[in-house]
């Protein structure tokens, strides 16, 4: 792979040198080479064009990861266009208001996701567009509807021996800090806020990922992240295609079992994915194996250690397709004691650390350099630090600036001016610290912090990462419910109830593990009593919980 001085020019490098490589497959559906790619952007350039649409409107996509979604995101940005992803997990009042807030003239939406919005709900919109045929089901606009009747005949006028690699000549953006995207991130509480996210940022992101990353053209990636954020974006799509790979979307909920078989099957050469995934298929597919009394004991013994290692390492890799050069996990925090076991048996991951607001990257490292519990060093073209009298042990705010940043949030000043200071570091709301070499860990966000009345800081993170790996314990949350620690638990059901346990037994396990939790705790952060979920904890498109939700305990 190249390297491009543009974001622009990495896609049209990429799509000319891989003309005749497959580009992007539906699982168990579609394919797209990339010359089909670049034909279906021609198409897509001749319709806006037809229909007034000009560099800086916005246009919206709004569907599961497909080809189409692929196709819709690559002819917006090389038309000048601004896109503008919507995850289409979102209510439908969510993504009525992105679409008006984001003054999009176009919809591109999956049929999905079309079956719960309201047309009326969104008046300014041009034109809706299926994602599936590209079918116009609303047309507001003549010339809108005229383009799409005849795309096809003025393509043939256009090109009338046929599209070549020798036509594109994509449009190159005015700056680097033109508007490329604009990311509604999937808050917590009200309506999502716009990251205006210029094209700096992308080519940033995507040579980042050329230095670090391992891809060459026809590898295989498999994407199971919502492309409509950007950690998925990034890492499996705009990277991917950027360096000529074949890009597998799977179009439905990535299962445990779709996991397995479509790995086995398309063999990816990276991953990238949130630490649930990985957690819950070492957990139970990988540890039950070596966690026992022998297991325990062989561990200890060096010779024997070894091979154990290998063999551990050797099943891990296979689950995940045998053939990767590394798995980036990121998005939420890494349970420890996971992360320690796969150091152990010298399983390749790394952990990438960023947000939406620097698109995504702030720190990663190469998994051989990559310190336990830490997220590496900043990224190229990236500082770091931490807002703190001793960054080293004492955590404080991790603050950032650099290419990757946006450019604020759209139409919100004030939201800017909260999170990019005057001197432009953006406050992350992270708390970490940071060794000698720059190795960065973050200890949780600074609004999960719970303050107790004693003055102790407690990090609820470090304790329900502790809690996870216990048995029969799927998720947790630590809170604070008059004064006093409590843990939310929502316990492995389906484990407990296979081996035996009955309902009541899952609560006497549960507080097994509360008393074994507390002696590997300081007194001022030990568990004062235990609460059972019988249903999974509400999540976020990153899979992290949604603890706004959760901090009053009732009982």
């Amino acid at each position: 792979m190249e390297r491009a001085s543009t974001f622009i020019e990495y896609i049209e490098q990429s799509i000319i040198q891989n003309w005749d490589l497959n580009a992007l497959t539906d699982y168990k559906g579609i394919t797209l080479q990339y010359k089909d790619v670049a034909r279906k952007i021609a198409k897509f350039h001749i319709v806006l064009e037809s229909a007034g649409i000009r560099p800086g409107d916005k246009i919206a996509v709004c569907g599961r990861n497909s080809a189409h979604w692929g196709v819709t995101f690559m002819a917006t940005v090389t038309y000048g266009a601004v896109i503008v992803p919507i995850l289409h997990e979102f209510k439908a009042d969510n993504i009525h208001h992105i679409v008006n807030h984001s003054e999009a003239k176009l919809l591109f939406v999956g049929a999905r996701a079309w079956e719960a919005l309201d047309e009326a709900a969104m008046p300014h919109l041009e034109g809706i567009v299926l994602l599936e045929d590209f079918t116009p089901v609303v047309c507001r606009n003549d010339a809108l509807m005229e383009a799409f009747e005849h795309r096809n005949a003025r393509y043939g006028a256009r090109y009338p021996k046929n599209f070549r690699p020798e036509h594109i000549h994509y449009r190159r953006e005015a700056s680097p800090d033109e508007l490329a995207i604009i990311n509604y991130t999937s808050g917590t509480t009200g309506y999502s806020k716009g990251v205006m996210l210029p094209y700096r940022s992308l080519w940033s992101n995507v040579d980042y990922c050329r230095e670090m990353l391992r891809v060459n053209p026809g590898d295989h990636i498999v994407s199971m992240l919502p492309l409509g954020h950007v950690f998925g974006m990034v890492y499996d799509f705009l990277y991917g295609f950027a360096a000529g790979a074949h890009l597998y979307f799977l179009t439905r909920m990535p299962s445990p079992k779709i996991i397995a078989q479509s790995f086995a099957e398309i063999r990816p050469k990276v991953i990238s994915c949130v630490p649930l995934i990985v957690e819950k298929i070492i957990k139970k597919n990988i540890l039950p194996r070596v966690d026992n009394t022998i297991g325990k004991l062989l561990l200890r013994v060096p010779i024997v250690n070894d091979k154990i290692k290998a063999a551990a390492r050797k099943e891990a890799m296979e689950i995940f397709g045998g053939q990767f050069d590394e798995i980036i996990i990121g998005g939420a925090p890494f349970n420890a004691d996971v992360e320690r076991f796969v150091k152990q048996i010298g399983f390749p991951y790394t952990i990438a650390y960023g947000m939406t607001e620097c698109g995504p990257i702030i720190c990663s490292n190469r998994w051989e350099t990559l310190k336990l519990a830490s997220c590496g060093r900043a990224a190229a073209r990236m500082e770091v630090k931490i807002d703190s009298p001793d960054p080293e042990n004492i955590a404080g705010e991790i603050i950032c600036r650099g290419t990757n940043t946006m450019l604020g949030y759209y139409k919100n000043p004030e939201a800017t001016a909260q999170i990019i200071d005057v001197n432009g570091w953006l406050h992350t709301g992270d708390l970490g610290t940071m060794d000698a070499d720059g190795y960065v860990t973050v200890r949780g966000r600074s609004k999960n912090m719970l303050l107790t009345s004693s003055g102790q800081n407690i990090y609820p993170e470090e304790i329900e990462s502790k809690l996870n790996n216990m048995p029969y314990v799927s998720e947790s949350l630590i809170v604070l419910q008059n004064e006093k620690l409590v843990a939310l638990i929502y316990p492995d059901f389906d484990e407990a109830f296979a081996q035996g346990l009955k309902p009541e037994d899952v609560e006497k396990a549960m507080e097994a593990n509360r008393v074994e939790l507390n002696q590997l705790l300081p007194p001022y952060s030990q568990i004062s009593k235990v609460k059972i979920h019988f249903e999974e904890f509400e999540k976020t498109a990153k899979k992290s919980i949604k603890r706004f939700m959760y901090q009053e305990a009732k009982g």
